[in-house]
């Protein structure tokens, strides 16, 4: 029996998906659980509308995160911060307290998207990348300067 995947299920198939599979494990397993529905007229139809909403979704969340890290590539942020002898920043800046700047300058973006690769324990400018979407990553400029 062929039918449509409404939810992954492990080692069958993907939502969404097509599949042909035994018609006792397709009635008493996956349409019984709500797992997929039988293959017919009214289920192509019912995919192409879904499929078509999720790319339409997809194009709008994209377009949503290119304008967000448009502006957010044209910030700065700066952190005052102690320093010893020769320049050395005592401790480093975590993504928390970027988190805590963007929120305030009115950016909600979620602390786990911010991703520092190197350490911000130098004096000067560093970049710290952010993941707004899939492959939709912006540069954020952060400068430490003495307090």
């Amino acid at each position: 029996m062929k039918v449509i995947f409404l939810k992954d299920v492990k080692g069958q198939g993907k939502k969404n998906e097509v599949k042909e599979v035994s018609d006792g494990y397709a009635t008493n397993y996956l349409i019984k659980n709500g797992y997929a529905v039988k293959y017919t007229k009214s289920s192509i139809d019912r995919l192409d509308k879904t499929l078509e909403n999720d790319r339409i979704n997809e194009e709008k969340n994209i377009k949503e995160a290119n304008t967000i890290k448009s502006k957010l590539e044209k910030e700065k942020i700066t952190f005052g911060v102690k320093t010893g002898k020769d320049g050395k920043v005592f401790g480093s800046i975590s993504s928390k307290q970027i988190h805590e700047k963007l929120t305030s300058m009115g950016y909600d973006i979620d602390k786990k998207r911010i991703m520092i690769n190197e350490n911000l324990s130098n004096l000067g400018i560093s970049y710290v990348d952010i993941e707004l979407y899939k492959k939709v990553v912006a540069k954020l400029k952060i400068e430490l300067i003495t307090k």
